[in-house]
């Protein structure tokens, strides 16, 4: 079963730099576009961050030159390092497998929770 749990969550300060994490398991994680999604509480979910399976990568225009996507298809592993993280930054981030670039997601992770105090 096709299956992507996030991890690296936590409370940050505004200007921390943090990073995310993804572990995927039962698919071939090297042959699939990924992305990462944001959901700031009581909003609806954003796509901020894809990457194809040769490490290309694309941003939402709010998040360009802050987030950084990257994966390690050895480990199976997607990555957001987020820098200069800002209280909107607030939210549920959940990595996604994505059959085209910027496209509808297939598999959702649960998410990981990560709150930016002042």
């Amino acid at each position: 079963q096709a299956r992507l749990v996030e991890s690296g969550g936590g409370l940050v300060q505004a200007g921390d730099s943090l990073s995310l994490s993804c572990v995927a398991s039962g698919f071939t994680f090297r042959q699939w576009n990924m992305g990462w999604y944001h959901q700031a509480p009581g909003k609806e979910r954003d796509a901020v961050a894809w990457i194809n399976a040769n490490g290309n990568a694309e941003y939402a225009d709010s998040v360009k030159g802050r987030f950084k996507i990257s994966r390690n298809n050895s480990n199976k592993t997607l990555f957001l390092h987020i820098d200069n993280i800002k209280p909107e930054d607030t939210g549920t981030y959940c990595g996604v497998r994505i059959a085209e670039m910027q496209g509808r997601p297939t598999i959702w992770g649960q998410g990981t929770q990560v709150t930016v105090s002042l």
